[in-house]
């Protein structure tokens, strides 16, 4: 059903079942899967394509111009994928050719009043921004992960796979995968272990983790204690999979229990 007062350019594609509130309005070169729901007073523009069975809740303005005073105007995308719930106010934003002209964001995300997506961001399956939570341009953030709400993500930052962030953080350092981080300026606080849990992750291997982080952060220098960990550890894929998100961008600061 689409409201009579909602206003929907001829040329975008909407699928069926596609349900538009009053007062919306919706651009020329946008794209709207199938069951999608959408109530009244949102805005949705530029190049978006937005998958089937989301929600998406007034006043939310999507796909509208980046914020990026070196965006002047060319095409760049915004993906949405399936069966994401984008609440009240929320704002997300295309990309930018200096980093790669597409914000993109996947399946089962929760995000909360007044969220942000900045251009160029990476946003993975089941991940929930709390209320106020702006991620800046080009953050990367991993499947499953939990932003806490009014904490705010730097630019060009990354947040690993079921990471959990506290309220009211600034998160200035990369957060590795399965890590809890809080405090004024993102203080890493051990692993999160009921996530882990909640994943049904055998407790063999959640040891194995919990050992792996006490020899990887046992000082600051982290290449030495990378360097230096056991090899029992090499067959745990939880800890293989921290190692590689270290190790992947070394120019990154890796928040750590000794950030300041």
């Amino acid at each position: 059903m689409i409201h009579k007062t909602a206003i929907i350019d001829s040329k975008a594609k909407i699928s069926k079942n596609v349900k538009v509130g009053p007062y919306s309005v919706i651009g020329a070169n946008v794209e709207i899967g199938e069951n999608t729901e959408i109530h009244s007073h949102v805005n949705i523009s530029g190049y978006t394509k937005i998958g089937k069975n989301n929600k998406i809740y007034p006043f939310a303005s999507i796909g509208n111009d980046p914020q990026d005073l070196k965006y002047v105007g060319e095409k760049t995308d915004l993906e949405i994928g399936d069966s994401n719930k984008i609440r009240e106010y929320v704002t997300m934003n295309p990309g930018t050719n200096g980093g790669g002209g597409l914000t993109k964001i996947g399946n089962n995300c929760l995000f909360m009043v007044s969220a942000h997506v900045a251009h160029d961001c990476f946003v993975g399956n089941n991940v929930i921004l709390a209320n106020n939570v702006p991620l800046g341009g080009h953050a990367h953030i991993d499947d499953y992960a939990i932003i806490g709400g009014n904490s705010a993500v730097q630019q060009f930052t990354r947040v690993g796979k079921a990471a959990m962030i506290g309220g009211m953080c600034g998160v200035v350092r990369d957060v590795i995968p399965y890590g809890i981080a809080h405090g004024n300026r993102s203080i890493l606080q051990g692993l999160n272990l009921i996530g882990l849990r909640r994943k049904n992750i055998p407790n063999k291997e959640i040891m194995a983790l919990s050992e792996a982080y006490k020899e990887i952060f046992k000082s600051e220098n982290l290449t030495e204690n990378l360097s230096n960990l056991s090899n029992e550890f090499k067959n745990n894929a939880l800890v293989t999979e921290v190692v590689a998100f270290i190790e992947k961008d070394k120019k990154r600061p890796i928040c750590t229990p000794f950030s300041k």
